[in-house]
């Protein structure tokens, strides 16, 4: 058992979901002193910044659908999904557990909802995942002599697609992001929808990501 690596994805999942929804719940708390942009940006820079800080300790997975779809593609061995997603998991229920504590009074504390039909949100999910999967995938398992950039360039797309498509489906992209809150707040209601949408979205990115490999140069 490696625990560095399964400390590395509590610690990343973590921060991501503290600073991640905590920016959500200071935006409401505050009256929109972080506004949209900004809650966008703080999820794109902790991204990044997790990434970095651990990626060299256990990948920097810190999303039960990017787990499972490197296990699928290869490029992560399957004795690590139970143990990474137990990781995640605890991490990001720690987290909202710590926001609740510290925001007894906010209702949602980051819940990702639906603002119009869930369909909607659904498509969505599916496609911001599916490119952020093969983003994911093209930068750190291509190859790819711009790898070392694999952070940046996934805060990026974290920070793009948080900033398009956040006011209509959360932008969650991330299954541990959006179950915890919802199950410490008790907005389950659309969980279902925030898990099968992310990883639907990273399983279809392998197909693309194989072909577009086999034909560099």
């Amino acid at each position: 058992m490696n625990i560095p690596k399964y400390l590395a994805e509590l610690l990343g999942t973590f921060g991501i979901v503290f600073c991640g929804t905590g920016s959500i719940i200071i935006n409401q708390q505050t009256n929109g002193s972080i506004s949209h942009l900004g809650i966008a940006i703080t999820f794109g820079l902790i991204v990044m910044a997790m990434i970095y800080c651990f990626g060299h300790t256990s990948g920097a997975h810190f999303n039960p659908a990017v787990t499972l779809a490197l296990c699928l593609s290869k490029k992560w061995h399957w004795k690590d999904f139970l143990p990474y997603i137990c990781s995640q998991a605890i991490g990001a229920f720690l987290a909202s557990g710590l926001l609740k504590f510290l925001f007894p009074t906010n209702e949602l504390l980051g819940t990702t909802l639906p603002i119009g039909p869930w369909w909607q949100s659904f498509l969505l999910e599916v496609l911001l995942t599916y490119f952020l999967m093969l983003g994911i995938l093209m930068m750190a398992f291509s190859n790819n002599k711009h790898a070392n950039y694999t952070g940046l360039i996934v805060g990026m797309i974290v920070l793009t697609e948080a900033l398009f498509a956040g006011p209509v489906c959360g932008a969650s992209m991330n299954p541990i992001r959006s179950i915890a809150p919802a199950i410490v707040s008790g907005h389950t209601e659309y969980i279902w929808l925030y898990i099968s949408a992310p990883f639907s979205g990273a399983i279809l990115a392998i197909p693309l990501w194989k072909l577009l490999i086999k034909n560099q140069f």
